[in-house]
């Protein structure tokens, strides 16, 4: 122990079973690179098969198709760029490359979400006559080549915001192409020519839930809110109950990028308690939480800072060990 009675426990690189926090750089890509080429490849057939049949629900499809296209480009050049180890001023690396390809790919869907939502409702006042066999044919085919793509992207690691938002997005896509190809049908079936209209709906629909998922969850990790899951006042009272912990301030918890949570904190531990001890059994509770990067400062507690009660009470409320600390504070409870 430093005379100080100070401890500064680093980021804890230690993972059980092995585990690091990288991306498995050669199968993912393989795989994504694979989805890549199917997709761009029907996506322009798909493109001229459209403006053929005078279809907007085949644009529609295209249009969402573009972006899942450009949602694995993304990942697929984020990987590239997260692999980089740290340098210069960029300490964490480049890891959070994937949460700007998110936020821009989800940023792109509600854009064109809304474009396409307004076509579709010009359609539905005034339909232009559709080729229903080309829109039906087409879409079937789509189906085949969306399932195709997502039984590739499904073997890629998923835990990856960008890759899981890949996903997601041609699994929606797959749900669009259903939709076209039943409009295709009721077209065929009874001439009934605003079904186009309506399939391009359904497709902005989900193209604006998955659009706003991305968004809303790379936002998130940008304002450094802690993980879904994690609430930060049950964890901080978790901490001040163990032993010899008197409080627990300044706690943070955040994502560097998908996937990899963090913490930091402050805490106060009895006068004569080991900090090294004490330190190693909150990281043990930040794992349990799923958080194995923490640094946390470890102090004494100032003599004029403990209550008079007992030499495990919580500081007092209205001294703070910490000039500008942020955060509540989590004191020991006096009855635990």
């Amino acid at each position: 122990m430093a005379a100080t009675d100070h401890v500064h426990a680093g980021p804890d690189h230690r993972h059980p079973h092995g585990h690091a926090h990288r991306v498995e750089a050669d199968a993912d890509r393989r795989w994504l690179t694979l989805a890549l080429g199917l997709i761009t490849t029907f996506m322009a057939v798909e493109v001229g098969v459209g403006i053929t049949a005078h279809s907007l629900a085949l644009i529609s499809d295209a249009a969402h198709m573009l972006t899942d296209a450009v949602s694995i480009l993304l990942a697929l050049v984020a990987m590239r760029l997260a692999a980089r180890p740290p340098r210069g001023g960029y300490t964490y690396g480049l890891k959070r490359a994937e949460i700007l390809s998110a936020q821009a790919n989800g940023l792109t869907l509600l854009l064109l979400g809304g474009w396409l939502g307004y076509e579709a409702v010009r359609r539905l006042i005034t339909p232009p006559a559709v080729a229903g066999g080309l829109v039906l044919a087409t879409a079937l085919a789509g189906i085949a080549v969306n399932l195709g793509a997502v039984g590739l992207i499904s073997r890629a690691n998923r835990t990856s915001l960008n890759v899981d938002g890949a996903f997601q997005h041609i699994v929606t896509d797959l749900a669009a192409f259903v939709a076209t190809a039943v409009a295709g049908l009721v077209m065929v079936t009874t001439g009934f020519a605003r079904a186009d209209g309506i399939a391009s709906l359904v497709v902005v629909a989900l193209m604006a839930k998955a659009g706003y998922r991305l968004v809303r969850e790379s936002g998130r990790i940008f304002l450094e809110a802690a993980p879904a899951g994690i609430d930060p006042r049950r964890l901080g009272a978790r901490l001040a109950t163990q032993p010899a912990v008197a409080e627990v301030h300044d706690l943070h918890v955040w994502q560097i990028t998908s996937g990899q949570p963090a913490a930091s904190a402050h805490v106060l531990v009895v006068d004569g308690a080991d900090c090294h001890a004490v330190r190693h059994g909150l990281e043990r509770v930040l794992r349990d939480h799923g958080i194995t990067h923490s640094t946390l400062q470890v102090d004494h507690v100032p003599p004029q800072l403990l209550s008079i009660r007992s030499s495990v009470s919580s500081v007092s409320s209205e001294k703070s060990h910490c000039a500008q600390a942020n955060g509540p504070a989590h004191p020991r409870d006096p009855t635990n």
